[in-house]
């Protein structure tokens, strides 16, 4: 419990620090595209994801990396069809990288400290690696380290990573607990919504319509 409390006192105060920085992300320059990392979960959040990126211009976001969990069985071939939607040629195998979770369903919270900081491990070394420009997430507990380590080398001056955040359209008067972690830490560049009641309960999110 200790050290539960003592990862959540670092998370806000490396929140705060962020923000107080502000002002560190890049902007990409005329004709540049956006590296570009995808965190896949299951379900509902799945089929969502590959009908936002069908929306996304492969001429401007390039180099898709996509995040899933460990015990997705189906995380390569989820992939795979999303680059598929995009038009990319057919036979590229798509770039997988794989976490552990760092909570199952039905886990004490005890034992989650263990695993959790095990994720967050995975996370950091997949960010570094990859560095994205943009992280395009959409709720998936999957998501949660990989924005924190995005975070985290945002705030050392060690990426410039842009974090979209699309909650579910699911989610129609309240936020899911990945949603609200990222609404009121404020780390994501952009956080939008699918339903009006949802935008006017969380005013700083972003109405734009929905899926479908």
């Amino acid at each position: 419990m200790f050290l539960a409390l003592l990862l959540a006192a670092f998370f806000l105060a490396l929140v705060a620090w962020t923000v107080v920085r502000g002002g560190t992300l890049r902007a990409l320059q005329r004709g540049e595209r956006a590296t570009t990392m995808v965190v896949l979960g299951s379900g509902g959040h799945t089929a969502e994801m590959l009908t936002l990126l069908r929306g996304l211009d492969p001429t401007k976001y390039a180099s898709l990396t996509f995040v899933v969990a460990a015990t997705d069985r189906m995380g390569a071939a989820k992939a795979q069809q999303a680059l598929s939607l995009r038009g990319q040629p057919e036979g590229e195998p798509a770039v997988v990288d794989v976490i552990p979770r760092s909570r199952e369903v039905g886990q004490s919270y005890i034992t989650s400290v263990a695993t959790t900081l095990r994720a967050l491990a995975a996370a950091f070394t997949i960010v570094w690696r990859r560095r994205p420009d943009l992280l395009l997430v959409n709720g998936p507990g999957t998501c949660i380290p990989i924005c924190a380590a995005a975070l985290l080398l945002r705030a050392f001056g060690l990426a410039k990573t842009h974090i979209v955040y699309v909650e579910s359209i699911a989610r129609v008067t309240s936020l899911s607990l990945s949603g609200r972690i990222l609404y009121h830490s404020r780390i994501a560049s952009a956080f939008f919504v699918q339903w009006p009641a949802l935008h006017r309960r969380y005013p700083r999110s972003t109405y734009q319509g929905r899926l479908y």
